[in-house]
């Protein structure tokens, strides 16, 4: 049986309305240009047939809830998709989104709700894919609680004060990608087996707390990596077996700061990596362990305008005989040969073989020069917070 047109649907409703599918198929694309509620219930699958976006909205105050969207075009320059939306106080709730190019496009949509939705892209590879979500010029909106896979990322782009709480993403290639996108939360996410975890630009003011991400081991990703970008505060995360945890040039102004407290920052190959470095980092009560190098520093600045305090370090050769919970000597760490890898980025290849094993180790036993000092904790804390 032929799917019927969604459109007469649409365009024989008055405003306000609340339309309620009947069970079935329904051709796409088609377009809601008034406030209304159009309602699935689990059993509405509304299919595009290859051609353009399944469904576009051009009102405010519209609300999707329980379709099935599927069958976009493949265009990346239309961004064609499962759904484009051009409005404000909109709810996006509790779809399915598949087989589409791009899932969840806003475009200048304002004080909107993406909740619960599960979006898939196309089995292609991650660059040939679209956005699972994408935000443009679009402020004040919750993504909350989707399952969100095989995607190309999730786009921030021009798009501040959004809220990202709640989502699960995974087998991607950037859970998240912010470009001027500040003062964002991203909380209580989960971010699995992407290529990086959360990627900032030039996106001041972010707040990342309680995320748990993990398996980001391409060559180039990162837990968290953040560029030209200042004001950012990262908080009780789990960053767990990354190619970089955190990565971070400094802070674009000198007088603000890039504070990462309570995290727990765990077989990585680096648990820290900071580039380009003139300070304006504090990394305080962290959790610093079972990574192949804890923390490197790369750049022309003092590392010692960095604030390190509090943090626990599995490589720690101090005690605590007053028992206050703090090693009676600060943690130094110095780079020894293990320089050459830093300093050269094709001898990282080498990075654990017996060679360079050797020379750090005499290095170490007998320095050939002054090693460099990467960092020092003042109070490293000797039990862990959690």
């Amino acid at each position: 049986m032929a799917a019927q047109p969604l459109q007469p649907w649409l365009d024989t409703a008055l405003p306000g309305a609340s339309i309620r599918l009947p069970p079935g198929t329904y051709q796409g694309p088609a377009i809601i240009n008034k406030p209304l509620t159009l309602e699935g219930n689990g059993k509405v699958i509304i299919e595009a047939g290859g051609r353009g976006t399944v469904l576009s909205v051009k009102a405010d105050h519209v609300t999707l809830r329980g379709l099935t969207l599927r069958g976009s075009g493949d265009s990346h320059d239309a961004i064609d998709g499962g759904l484009m939306a051009e409005g404000n106080h909109l709810l996006i709730e509790d779809n399915r989104i598949e087989d589409v190019l791009f899932g969840i496009t806003l475009h200048r949509s304002n004080d909107s709700v993406i909740r619960g939705n599960r979006v898939r892209s196309r089995p292609v590879d991650s660059a040939e894919r679209g956005d699972g979500i994408r935000l443009w010029y679009s402020t004040g909106n919750r993504i909350e609680n989707n399952d969100i896979a095989q995607i190309r990322d999730i786009t921030v782009s021009n798009s501040p004060r959004n809220r990202f709480t709640g989502n699960v993403v995974k087998d991607s290639r950037r859970a998240l990608n912010f470009l001027f996108a500040n003062r964002t939360l991203v909380e209580n996410n989960h971010f699995e087996n992407n290529s990086t975890g959360i990627i900032a630009l030039n996106s001041d003011g972010l707040i990342i707390r309680r995320n748990r991400i993990i398996h980001s081991m391409d060559a180039s990703g990162a837990g968290v990596a953040l560029k030209e970008t200042s004001s950012a505060l990262i908080d009780s995360n789990e960053i767990v077996h990354c190619a970089h945890g955190i990565m971070a040039d400094s802070p674009m102004n000198p007088i603000n700061r890039i504070v990462f407290i309570n995290n727990l920052i765990a077989h990585n190959i680096t648990g820290i990596y900071f580039y380009g470095a003139k300070g304006g980092h504090m990394a305080i009560n962290n959790t610093i362990r079972n990574n192949l190098w804890p923390v490197s520093i790369i750049g022309d600045g003092d590392p010692m305008n960095d604030t390190w305090w509090g943090n626990i370090w599995d490589d720690y050769e101090g005690f605590d005989l007053n028992g206050d919970g703090f090693g009676d000597k600060p943690h130094e760490l110095y780079a020894y040969a293990d320089r050459i890898w830093m300093d050269t980025p094709a001898a990282k290849f080498f990075r654990n073989s017996p060679v360079l094993e050797l020379l750090d180790f005499l290095e170490r036993l007998a320095p050939f020069s002054a090693p460099s000092l990467i960092l020092r904790d003042t109070a490293p804390r000797m039990k862990a917070l959690r």
